[in-house]
């Protein structure tokens, strides 16, 4: 099994392209902390994305970037200039189609979005993703991004047979591609997933225990199958993952039991032997750990919501 594929397969992401911005000369539009994970790609001209407390990011024609509305940021053509406010200037004029700026000067247009994803895991992203993700217009992956999401837009103006799959698949392709263009420009100080896929030793032990969650791993078969002491494993993989190794198997198995808890329609006891706990009582004590609630509470508050529907 491939973690990333796990991983977004837990998500149910859907993508929203909701806006487009022109601005010309000198302009800051400024966008508020809301904890949204936000995409734009900057179809022509330069520009800055700014955060209170980080060094700027110049953005040029054709880039694309996933920015992570954990704090605010701003996008401008002069830093030194106050931003309007995004959210107040489409109320006022009951458009996401923004124009900006002066009369005369340098020309900026960006296609903007926001990425949903199912909250039962949403937490498994957050853990992966900086605070901002730049895709350059000269990296191959570029030209990726903006076709999947080029289609997906032409796919939610225009629908037909099969629309709903079709734009899912193209949403999940997008995620799949920002992630793993991720991977080989890793800080070397990065924990979590990302990190793991990039280790090859870690790897071969996240991609064992996604094929097979329901085998009663332990650390010294882990390490037995990467080739290296269990002593070596363990803390290697404390500092790349940032937890042990059963504490991550843990918790993907109660990421596996929620979105069953949510969509499927198997019972607890049913849930608790197909994500590799010998017992209903030893799945809820961990459900209950890493979650905070009961299955049953935790079920009972998605209560048979229907899956996400895509859009564009």
């Amino acid at each position: 099994m491939d973690p990333f594929a796990d991983l977004i397969g837990l998500l149910r992401p859907r993508a929203t392209l909701w806006g487009r911005i022109q601005g010309t000369g000198r302009w800051a539009l400024s966008f508020r902390k809301r904890d949204d994970l936000l995409f734009c790609w900057v179809e022509t001209g330069e520009l800055q994305l700014t955060r209170p407390d980080a060094e700027p990011r110049f953005l040029n024609t054709g880039d694309f970037a996933l920015i992570r509305t954990s704090s605010p940021f701003s996008l401008t053509t002069d830093p030194d200039l106050h931003p309007q406010d995004s959210e107040a200037l489409v109320s006022s004029t009951g458009s996401t189609e923004l124009v900006l700026g002066e009369a005369t000067g340098p020309r900026v247009v960006l296609r903007c979005g926001r990425f949903v994803f199912d909250t039962a895991n949403e937490a498994l992203l957050w853990s992966l993703l900086p605070s901002t993700l730049h895709v350059a217009a000269g990296q191959q992956t570029s030209w990726r991004i903006r076709s999947l999401l080029t289609l997906n837009d032409a796919e939610g103006q225009s629908p037909g047979p099969g629309s709903d799959l079709i734009v899912r698949r193209l949403i999940e392709l997008t995620l799949l591609e920002v992630l793993r263009n991720e991977v080989p420009r890793l800080d070397p100080k990065t924990k979590g997933l990302l990190a793991g896929l990039a280790d090859p030793v870690i790897s071969q032990a996240l991609i064992a225990m996604h094929g097979q969650v329901t085998r009663a791993w332990t650390v010294a078969a882990l390490a037995r199958l990467c080739g290296v002491s269990r002593s070596t494993f363990a803390v290697r993989f404390q500092e790349v993952m940032g937890v042990s190794p059963i504490e991550y198997l843990t918790g993907w198995r109660i990421a596996i039991a929620k979105d069953k808890l949510r969509y499927g329609t198997q019972t607890i006891g049913e849930i608790a032997l197909a994500v590799g706990f010998q017992s209903s009582s030893a799945f809820s004590t961990a459900f209950r750990r890493v979650a905070g609630c009961s299955p049953k509470q935790f079920a009972q508050q998605g209560a048979a919501p229907k899956p996400p529907q895509t859009s564009a």
